[in-house]
């Protein structure tokens, strides 16, 4: 299969190139680095139809909800009207199938009784990174309703590993943690120990998305999720049970965002009857393998 993917050199795009090579996929990678911006309807346009894909994973966007608030217009500009001008290049160009990946963060105000989330939930949005999700969301839906485009949609839920930004709460978290251990520091900030999130390592989300595009219905929806809920505190705790000496949390409102969605977490059942994708990699796993890494990376004094 010869496979376009969006947003290639982000932390998910990645991580889904190196699956699609090891599964014998041909890969064409496109990032906004290397050109062409997802914003320049034309250049995607004339990418797509030269390079024909069987199948397109559309990745690119801005990915950190924090960061939304200080550039909406920017984060719609490319989330929105990016996924736009990706799916009307693949309509031009006929690709067989076409993955569109959202976000949780499309949920938005949960109401205990929504949870586990499934993909019949209601949308409501609380920032604006899940607002121009819910849009490129609704226009994935009217590309296959309007146009027959094939398109298979995405909600994953968070997905963390050890070659993700610091930016993200787990690196952050970590990467505190391997620098209080080299300095001898006894405390660390955190941000809101209270949300609970469903996360799945990122090598799991990707095998999921090609999955999907091999066995998913066109013009359906999938939840990308582990099922299981953890707080802030829980993943806290964990990473500090494994320092190298004793670590406090000190509370840090830099670190809190302006609004805080309480409960995320999803229903995989869609996804495992479609493809009978089950994540494979245990979460005390994964954050040990982050905090690994920033051991390595975090320079001595």
């Amino acid at each position: 299969m010869k496979a376009l993917v969006t947003g290639a050199g982000g932390f998910a795009g990645q991580a889904l190139v190196g699956h699609l090579e090891e599964a014998g996929d041909e890969v064409v990678g496109l990032d906004r680095a290397a050109g062409p911006d997802i914003t320049d309807a034309a250049a995607v346009r004339d990418v797509v139809a030269r390079h024909r894909p069987d199948a397109v994973y559309h990745l690119a966007a801005v990915t950190h909800i924090g960061a939304s608030w200080d550039a909406p217009l920017e984060v719609f500009r490319i989330n929105a009207e990016g996924t736009f001008n990706v799916l009307s290049a693949c309509a031009a160009a006929g690709v067989d199938r076409v993955l569109v990946v959202g976000s949780a963060d499309e949920y938005g105000a949960v109401r205990p009784e929504d949870l586990p989330l499934s993909e019949d939930a209601p949308l409501r949005p609380l920032t604006p990174y899940g607002a121009s999700k819910v849009s490129a969301d609704y226009l994935a839906l009217q590309a296959f309703l309007g146009g027959g485009l094939p398109v298979i949609r995405v909600r994953a839920f968070n997905h963390t590993g050890p070659t993700q930004s610091e930016r993200f709460m787990i690196p952050g978290l970590a990467r505190r943690i391997a620098a209080a251990e080299r300095e001898n520091r006894k405390e660390i900030a955190i941000g809101s120990l209270d949300p609970v999130r469903d996360f799945t390592n990122v090598a799991d989300v990707v095998a999921a998305y090609r999955l999907l595009i091999e066995r998913g219905e066109p013009g359906e929806v999938y939840n990308v999720c582990s099922g299981v809920g953890h707080s802030v505190a829980e993943v806290a705790e964990h990473l500090l049970g494994l320092a190298r000496h004793a670590i406090e949390l000190v509370p840090d409102p830099a670190l809190v965002r302006p609004v805080e969605v309480p409960r995320l977490v999803g229903d995989n059942r869609r996804l495992r009857e479609a493809t009978g994708w089950e994540p494979t990699i245990p979460f005390d796993e994964t954050l040990a393998s982050i905090l690994e890494r920033w051991r390595v990376e975090v320079p001595d004094r």
